[in-house]
C-alpha cells in the first residue's frame, strides 16, 4: 500500500502542470460566471459544441499523449491563441471571434492536459 501511495505522489509530482492547467480552466469558469457571465456563457457552450468536433479533440489528445514536453504544448497553445486574438483585433480573420478562439483554446488544453495525465499514470501501471 505505501509503494501505491508513493508511486501516487510521484504522478502528482510529475504532473502537477498538469493540474494546474485544469484547475486554472475550472478557475476561468467559476470567476468569469461572476466578472462577464455572458461571454463565459457564450466560451462555455461553444467548447461544449467544439467536443463534438472530434478532429479538435483528437488533436489536443495526440498533442497531449505524444509530445514528451507538455510545457511547449501550453505554451504554443497559448501563444498560438494570442497571435490569432490578436490578428482578429487586426481585423485579419474576420470570421473568427475571440470567445470562439478561447473555446477552442480550453478544448485544446484540456483534452491534452488529460492525456499527458494520464500518459504519466501509464508510466506507473498502476
Amino acid at each position: 500500500m505505501s509503494n501505491m501511495n508513493d508511486q501516487l505522489k510521484e504522478i502528482f509530482v510529475q504532473a502537477k502542470f498538469n493540474f494546474a492547467i485544469l484547475t486554472a480552466i475550472l478557475l476561468i469558469a467559476i470567476l468569469g460566471k461572476f466578472t462577464n457571465p455572458e461571454f463565459t456563457n457564450t466560451v462555455f457552450v461553444t467548447a461544449d459544441q467544439l467536443v463534438s468536433d472530434l478532429y479538435i479533440v483528437f488533436i489536443a489528445i495526440t498533442l497531449g499523449a505524444f509530445i514528451p514536453n507538455f510545457k511547449l504544448v501550453v505554451f504554443g497553445s497559448i501563444a498560438t491563441f494570442i497571435g490569432a486574438a490578436i490578428l482578429i483585433q487586426l481585423g485579419v480573420f474576420t470570421y473568427l471571434t475571440i470567445d470562439y478562439v478561447f473555446a477552442i483554446l480550453i478544448v485544446a488544453l484540456g483534452f491534452a492536459s488529460i492525456a499527458n495525465l494520464y500518459r504519466h499514470y501509464r508510466e506507473f501501471r498502476l
